[in-house]
């Protein structure tokens, strides 16, 4: 008996449909970043508050349904957003400190403090939504601020130290004096920005990188008060 040819075939799966050379999953990926960017747009301009689901599919020009496709809600969006520029400007810093690896932490301090300014500050929505809007959004987004902070504050006291202390009261310490200085550092990238807003003569970025090292400058010329350091 002769066989068909689609018996003869093996079984295949579906095509891939393709639109402007992109699949499915090309296309949805394409649709969060252009929420993503739009959410970045609209929190800055707007904030977080004044932004609606509606006005940020109406910017990417992504249907209520394919927002929902990806994102809970809009907490759940600017949460995404939150990981994807907070990883951005960690692996800034990282670069920027592994470029001065070689320097001691005095001299160190300049590029470090340069990479963290310019990876939020070159563009300053970054700067705005990070850092402007971040607080009292909600409980999940205060833990990954609390979290962000911790991260810097680890970070930190390894450029400064190096090794960890072997005992563990000193590290606490360390640690501690470290998340401090990191609170400072935030606080006065925060009034950076709200200077901007509230219309004053724009600070550029410069500014902010001296009165960052100068604050941590001040900060490490203390730190022999702590037992170990």
């Amino acid at each position: 008996m002769t066989r068909s040819k689609s018996a003869a075939r093996p079984a295949e799966g579906p095509a891939r449909r393709r639109i402007r050379g992109l699949d499915a999953e090309q296309r949805s990926a394409q649709r969060r970043n252009q929420l993503l960017d739009a959410a970045t747009e609209l929190f800055a301009e707007h904030s977080y508050s004044g932004t609606s689901i509606e006005q940020i599919c109406q910017r990417a020009y992504v249907g209520t349904k394919g927002f929902y496709d990806h994102f809970d809600s809009k907490e759940a969006c600017y949460i995404a957003l939150l990981e994807k520029l907070t990883a951005q400007i960690q692996q800034r810093v990282i670069a920027g400190a592994a470029a001065a690896a070689d320097l001691a932490w005095p001299e160190r301090a300049v590029p470090v403090i340069e990479a963290f300014v310019h990876a939020i500050a070159d563009d300053p929505r970054l700067a705005r939504v990070t850092f402007g809007e971040a607080g009292g959004i909600s409980p999940a987004v205060e833990r990954m601020r609390r979290s962000n902070r911790r991260w810097s504050g680890a970070f930190l006291d390894r450029v400064w130290s190096g090794e960890p202390a072997s005992d563990a009261g000193v590290q606490r310490a360390r640690l501690a004096l470290a998340l401090a200085t990191i609170g400072g550092m935030f606080e006065l990238v925060a009034d950076w920005l709200h200077h901007h807003d509230d219309g004053g003569a724009p600070d550029g970025v410069d500014t902010l990188t001296e009165d960052l090292t100068r604050f941590v400058t001040v900060v490490n010329a203390g730190r022999g008060a702590v037992a170990g350091q």
